[in-house]
């Protein structure tokens, strides 16, 4: 896997809307950021292309370097327990291609979405996620991906979203287990964890949940959490500060990236979340 600098904060390139690869990326560096999580819709296609070509992913790759940004990784977020099975394999067998020409485009992640039975959404709660068949739909449905991935080399992260099957930390570490390959790990969301009213419990929620998957995350997101849903990091009602500590704490270093941010606001986020890791990383980081 790729070395990259620990605890760097990024951000999703989708942040900034423009008409072509190359203003999104100057978007992205102009705004302070090296590390970006691309996103194919960027540079005008699918989010997941289904016809992907070794040449489209290397000149995404070098517009990218030609701006000495780094690409973290790269979204391939469809309903993977969608109640429509055709789509399911659809989209599976384009997420496939993603996974074998990561590399081509320059990262060694694609992260993934684990779905819910809703029809219309990929991350709408549904009463179906919590059924056997859900959880059954989803290993099949990431079985070849994960060969896919251990044969390219290239990671795949999954991230616990409370709308989806895999909606908790416990339930993400039942899927480690079950799954059990080095090329599936964790993207890592506090927000995803600790609601409005859980707030004041918020430090044994998040000790409770890295001590499930600390050893397995590969990435951290970066949004905050308010009484109607996210916004941007330090704009909510999580403790920054403490979230920091508890990454310190379980011995992670991994890339950060800000999630749920409007363009404007997207230098003081990073700003933000930068303080709070240097005062809680240990010297010398």
């Amino acid at each position: 896997m790729t070395t990259r600098p620990p605890f760097e904060v990024g951000i999703f390139a989708r942040t900034f809307p423009r008409p072509t690869l190359g203003t999104v990326l100057d978007a992205v560096k102009a705004s302070g950021f090296r590390l970006l999580h691309f996103n194919f819709a960027c540079a005008g296609l699918d989010s997941i292309p289904t016809d992907l070509t070794p040449e489209q992913c290397r000149r995404i790759r070098a517009e990218v370097a030609a701006r000495e940004l780094n690409m973290v990784g790269v979204s391939a977020t469809f309903n993977a327990i969608h109640p429509d099975r055709v789509r399911r394999l659809r989209e599976t067998a384009a997420t496939l291609r993603v996974i074998e020409l990561a590399h081509e485009l320059g990262t060694d992640l694609v992260t993934l979405c684990t779905g819910t039975r809703d029809p219309t959404s990929n991350w709408r709660f549904h009463p179906g996620n919590d059924k056997p068949d859900a959880w059954s739909d989803l290993l099949h449905t990431l079985e070849p991906m994960v060969a896919a991935a251990e044969r390219a080399r290239v990671t795949l992260g999954v991230e616990p979203e409370p709308g989806n099957v895999v909606s908790s930390a416990g339930i993400a570490r039942r899927l480690l287990d079950t799954v059990t390959s080095d090329y599936v790990r964790i993207v890592f969301d506090a927000a995803n964890l600790v609601s409005a009213p859980a707030i004041p419990r918020q430090r044994a929620i998040l000790s409770e949940a890295l001590g499930e998957l600390a050893d397995a995350v590969t990435i951290i997101h970066a949004k905050d959490v308010a009484e109607n849903g996210h916004v941007a990091a330090g704009r909510g009602l999580l403790d920054y500060d403490l979230y920091a500590e508890l990454l310190k704490q379980f011995r992670i270093t991994a890339p950060v990236v800000l999630h749920d941010v409007a363009e404007y606001d997207a230098p003081r986020a990073r700003r933000f979340v930068e303080g709070c890791l240097r005062r809680a990383a240990p010297a010398g980081q």
